[in-house]
This record gives C-alpha cells, sequence and structure tokens, in this order.
C-alpha cells in the first residue's frame, strides 16, 4: 500500500512541477523565434484587381498613391477617378457613378454564395455572379467598353472606336502555370 501511494505522490510532484514550467513559459517575456512576430512589415507593392483604375482613370503621378494605399482609403482616387469619366470620356454624372460604385474600392470581389460557374470580371455587379476574374476575361476590353461604350448607359455620349484595345484574346491556354502561352 505504501508502495503505491509513495508511486502516486511522485506522480503528482512531477505532474506540479511539468505544470509548473509550462506555466512559467507561457509567462515569459522572451520571444520565440518558432511564432510570428507581433509586428510585421509589408511593401504593398501595386494593387490591379481591376486593373483600368490605376491605368486608365488615373494620371501617371497618382500611381503611387494608389499603389501606397488600401482600397479603404480609395476615397483619395474617387474625384480623379470620376473627373476623368467626365473630362476625358464626356459620361454623365450616372455613369461616373456607376463606376465609381463598381470599382472603388479597387479590389476583386467574389461572392462565394453564388454559382462559381457565374465567375467573370465585374459579374458579381453586373450580372449577380460570382465574381472574380476568369483567365479568359478580357478586362481591358470590358472596362473600356465600360467608359465608352454602352456597356452601363445605352444611349448618351459613347465613343464605340475607344471601346477596343485591338489586342486579339489568348487562344494559346495551357493546362499547368503559367496557363498562357507566348503574349499576343
Amino acid at each position: 500500500m505504501q508502495a503505491r501511494s509513495s508511486h502516486t505522490a511522485r506522480r503528482t510532484l512531477v505532474a506540479g512541477i511539468l505544470a509548473a514550467v509550462i506555466a512559467v513559459a507561457a509567462c515569459s517575456t522572451t520571444r520565440s523565434s518558432t511564432g510570428p512576430s507581433a509586428t510585421r512589415a509589408y511593401d504593398q507593392v501595386q494593387r490591379l484587381g481591376n486593373p483600368l483604375v490605376s491605368e486608365v482613370f488615373l494620371a501617371k503621378r497618382s500611381h503611387p498613391t494608389h499603389a501606397s494605399i488600401g482600397p479603404a482609403q480609395d476615397t483619395i482616387i474617387e474625384p480623379e477617378f470620376k473627373n476623368f469619366l467626365a473630362t476625358v470620356a464626356g459620361r454623365d454624372t450616372t455613369v461616373q457613378n456607376t463606376l465609381a460604385a463598381v470599382l472603388l474600392p479597387d479590389m476583386l470581389i467574389v461572392d462565394t454564395s453564388k454559382n462559381p460557374s457565374t465567375a467573370g470580371w465585374l459579374s458579381w455587379a453586373l450580372a449577380n455572379g460570382y465574381g472574380g476574374r476568369k483567365l479568359t476575361d478580357d478586362v481591358v476590353a470590358a472596362g473600356l467598353d465600360a467608359i465608352f461604350g454602352t456597356l452601363i448607359e445605352s444611349a448618351g455620349n459613347s465613343c464605340p472606336q475607344l471601346c477596343n484595345d485591338n489586342v486579339p484574346a489568348h487562344t494559346d491556354y495551357q493546362a499547368t502555370f503559367p496557363y498562357l502561352g507566348n503574349p499576343n
């Protein structure tokens, strides 16, 4: 009987010491090199989820600003965005506001509650679809049609000759990365 209680006492002592070591380690002020750092710094290089936001709507001098802010700060670029639509594209306030609502904040939207077969650039906004961007989406042609064509407004100041970038679509898709053949 005494051997059994001595064995139990040792197990209790070992368990107590182990618990104390774990508690002390958990409360330690030294940082472990195995976990993530509490402070991280990232350099945002560019935002091109909707490539036309930076490449068409904004002047070259504004690209660094756009590249350094996040989507939550896109109100900074909204006046220049709308000014381009008004002055260069000659579009009315309705088209300006519609495109600003669809393209700002500048980020790709994916609604996973929708059928993935409805995926496509701006499909979430224009067709109640999944969103995202498929490799086959010609975002430049669709964007130019929205800016200068009749995609959003059937009448009004459209300029059909500016709705095409005259770059043929890729036809040489591959099954493995990088998925596209040579550039057109």
